[in-house]
């Protein structure tokens, strides 16, 4: 199945992402990216070190889609600290059929430009919590 890309993804946000995947940080972060429907292209709405997932629910509007690609210190039971990143697609129930359909559209492409595999979708930004994202990353 071949995929259509619906919008670009400008340079300047291939360039966040992989910097972003490579970063040294030792803190939560957050690249939150939106798409321009007048130019069809994803650009970068948003980037915050030192960020807790609770934190990201004030960033985003709330009858919006966004992309969030979150890196999150992770500390296991055994003493392990890991930094997993997730690809979270947030998508809101009653936004217009139209922006939902390009959204979804580009949200593989993103996913696969970011390369990133541990990914959610969320509909209510409410549920955007740590108590969440350590569940989810625990399956």
């Amino acid at each position: 199945m071949s995929s259509n890309k619906i919008c670009d993804i400008e340079d300047d946000v291939k360039d966040a992402l992989k910097k972003f995947r490579f970063r040294k940080s030792q803190t939560n972060a957050a690249l939150i990216l939106k798409v321009d429907r007048e130019k069809q292209k994803v650009c970068i709405d948003e980037f915050v070190e030192d960020i807790q997932m609770e934190e990201v629910q004030d960033l985003i509007p709330a009858h919006q889609p966004r992309y969030i690609v979150y890196s999150y210190k992770m500390e296991h039971a055994d003493g392990r600290v890991s930094y997993p990143m997730c690809f979270i697609f947030y998508t809101p129930r009653d936004i217009q059929m139209e922006l939902q359909v390009l959204y979804a559209g580009m949200k593989l492409v993103l996913q696969r430009e970011a390369e990133l595999t541990k990914v959610f979708e969320v509909r209510e930004l409410e549920e955007l919590t740590e108590d969440w994202l350590k569940e989810k990353l625990s399956r």
